[in-house]
């Protein structure tokens, strides 16, 4: 699933490519994909300009003239193109957002999972509640470090999970999760609550630090990922832990694991990051 940077990267493209067009009018092949019926859908957006385009977490944000938003989630494999006005239409296209400049804003999605809704601005919070819920983004300004001592310690969840939901902190998926762990020296089946004060502190500088040169790198492409420009990403040349299980730990030569956390794949090393004691004691038991 694109995470943050690869959603900013979109973002980005798509500002540079759309920013300031106009509806023509909109063809919707796959119903179930917007909200409200695909008849409402067309018919709100034609004579639209697109205003600006904002990202929440891993939510792109069309902000329409009218005062209209669409809210779009890319899941697993969604992606905008631009194209000129009557080209070839490949497969798994779902939506075209015809421009009045004789250009098509499509959207493709192999797997269907991608969901576009239109709202009032300034109510996607409310319409969508797992919007409104998500937590600070992963910047120096939102991210505050008492804001993580604050909700690290009221948790008992291992460090992965916790970091893996959406309400603590917006837009942090599996990949750099693994990556800002190993960058901290945090096994992930670290309790959040044991956490000190210094360890929460390295943890949000990787974590800023690491999503701001993810989004400099366009994201990382390890499946089908990429820009609105059809460009792949190449932070994926610049993974520490991910994807690297069973190669030496370029810290200290340890060879790097990959375990289940929570029903994902979990990259870590064992040395720079060892187990905490509770985990010790089960695997013990095992």
């Amino acid at each position: 699933m694109p995470e943050l940077p690869e959603v900013e990267t979109v973002r980005r493209g798509l500002t540079r490519l759309v920013q300031g067009a106009t509806i023509d009018h909109v063809d919707v092949y796959y119903a179930k994909m917007v909200r409200p019926d695909a008849e409402i859908f067309t018919a709100d957006l034609i004579g639209r300009r697109i205003e600006k385009i904002d990202r929440r977490g891993k939510y792109l944000l069309f902000r329409f003239s009218g005062n209209l938003t669409m809210v779009s989630h890319l899941r697993m494999e969604g992606k905008y193109d631009v194209q000129p006005e009557g080209s070839p239409i490949p497969k798994h296209t779902h939506v075209i957002f015809h421009l009045t400049d004789n250009r098509e804003l499509r959207y493709n999605d192999t797997r269907k999972f991608g969901r576009m809704r239109l709202v009032e601005t300034g109510t996607e919070g409310v319409e969508l509640p797992s919007l409104g819920k998500l937590g600070p983004e992963p910047t120096a300004d939102t991210l505050t470090l008492a804001y993580m001592q604050r909700v690290f310690g009221k948790s008992h969840k291992v460090v992965k999970p916790f970091l893996l939901d959406q309400s603590r902190i917006a837009g942090l998926g599996n990949i750099y999760v693994d990556e800002v762990l190993w960058l901290s020296k945090i096994n992930p089946l670290t309790p959040a609550d044991t956490l000190a004060k210094a360890q929460l502190a390295t943890l949000r500088q990787n974590i800023i630090a690491e999503i701001a040169m993810a989004i400099k790198g366009h994201g990382t492409t390890v499946h089908t990922f990429s820009t609105a420009f059809g460009e792949t990403g190449n932070f994926q040349n610049h993974l520490h832990v991910y994807g690297h299980e069973g190669e030496p730990c370029e810290r200290c030569g340890t060879e790097i694991v990959k375990i289940k956390v929570a029903q994902r794949g979990t990259h870590f090393c064992p040395h720079c990051q060892p187990y905490p004691p509770e985990a010790l004691e089960e695997i013990k038991d095992d």
